[in-house]
C-alpha cells in the first residue's frame, strides 16, 4: 500500500504540472528572476497564516545551526535553482523542461546516498538509469545551429537548476523531519528571498525588476501559477520528502512530466514528436521500477 509520503509526492507532481503550464504563460511577461522573486514573496506571505494554523503563534524551538542550514538551503535551492529553472522553461518550453527535470531524482539519489546514508536496491538503480535514458531521448533532436545554441543554454541552465535543487533539499531533509514542518519551509523561503534581494541590490537591478512588474498585465495568471507552484506544490513536495526517503520521493515527483505533457498538449497545443512520447514512456517506466521495488 502506498504510504503518506509517496501520496504527497504524487499529488505534488500533479500540482506542479498545472503550475508549469501557468508559469510558462506568465514567463512571457516576466523574466526568470522577476517571476521567481514574485512567487517566493507571495509564498512568504501565504506561509504566515499557515504557520499560525499549524504550529500556533509562539516562536519555534529551532537550533541556530538548523536555521543557518535551512537559510542556505533556500538560497541554493530556491533563490538560485528556481531562477535557472524559469530560464530553462522559457528557452525549452514546458514539455522538454518537465522531462529534463527528471534529472532531479538521480541527483537526489546520489546526494542522499553520500550524505544521508540512503540505499537503493539494484532494481531501483536500474529504474533511475531507465529514467535518465528517457530524459535523453526526449531532449534529443536535430535543430538549426541558432536553435542549438539556445537549446544548449537552456539545457545547461536546467541541469544546473536540478543539481542545485537536489543539493538544497538534501541539506534540508533532516530539519524537515525534526523541526516544525511549516516553519522549516518558511525559513527556506526566507533564505531564497533574502539571497535574491541581496543579488538584486548588488547588481543594481532594482529599477529594472520594478519596471518589469509595472509593465506586466496578466497578474491573475501569474498569481494562480505562483499559488499552485509555490504554496500548494511546494508544501506537498516537501511533505513527500519529510515522510518518505528522499530518493523515493524524488523519483515519484518525476511523474509531473507526464502531467505536463498532457496539459501542454491540451492547453498550449504543443505537438510532441514520436521520440518525445517514447522518451516520456521510458522515463515513466523507470519511475515505476523504482516505486515497485
Amino acid at each position: 500500500m502506498i504510504g503518506i509520503g509517496e501520496s504527497f509526492a504524487l499529488t505534488s507532481a500533479f500540482a506542479w504540472g498545472v503550475a508549469v503550464i501557468l508559469f510558462r504563460l506568465s514567463g512571457q511577461q516576466l523574466g526568470p528572476f522577476s517571476l521567481n522573486l514574485f512567487k517566493n514573496v507571495l509564498l512568504l506571505v501565504l506561509l504566515v497564516p499557515t504557520i499560525v494554523f499549524a504550529h500556533g503563534s509562539h516562536w519555534p524551538a529551532i537550533e541556530l545551526e538548523h536555521w543557518l542550514i535551512l537559510l542556505l538551503s533556500g538560497a541554493v535551492g530556491i533563490g538560485l535553482a528556481d531562477t535557472l529553472f524559469f530560464r530553462a522553461l522559457n528557452a525549452l518550453g514546458p514539455s522538454r523542461t518537465a522531462i529534463g527535470s527528471m534529472l532531479l531524482s538521480p541527483f537526489v539519489i546520489l546526494l542522499s546516498f553520500v550524505f544521508l546514508g540512503e540505499r537503493l536496491s539494484a532494481w531501483q538503480w536500474l529504474g533511475a538509469a531507465v529514467t535518465l535514458a528517457g530524459v535523453t531521448l526526449v531532449n534529443w533532436r536535430r535543430a538549426h545551429p541558432l536553435e542549438q545554441v539556445a537549446d544548449k543554454r537552456g539545457l545547461i541552465a536546467l541541469v544546473a537548476a536540478m543539481a542545485l535543487m537536489a543539493t538544497g533539499i538534501v541539506m534540508a531533509k533532516p530539519m524537515l523531519e525534526s523541526d516544525p514542518f511549516v516553519w522549516a519551509v518558511q525559513i527556506r523561503v526566507i533564505g531564497g528571498v533574502a539571497s535574491m534581494v541581496l543579488l538584486m541590490l548588488v547588481q543594481g537591478r532594482l529599477l529594472a525588476v520594478t519596471e518589469e512588474f509595472r509593465r506586466a498585465r496578466a497578474w491573475p495568471r501569474t498569481v494562480a501559477a505562483s499559488f499552485m507552484g509555490t504554496y500548494v506544490a511546494m508544501l506537498l513536495w516537501l511533505a513527500g520528502y519529510k515522510y518518505a526517503d528522499a530518493s523515493i520521493a524524488a523519483v515519484l515527483n518525476e511523474t509531473s512530466a507526464v502531467f505536463v505533457l498532457i496539459l501542454a498538449a491540451l492547453f498550449l497545443k504543443e505537438r510532441l514528436r514520436a521520440h518525445q512520447w517514447l522518451g516520456s514512456i521510458v522515463a515513466a517506466a523507470g519511475v515505476l521500477i523504482v516505486v515497485a521495488n
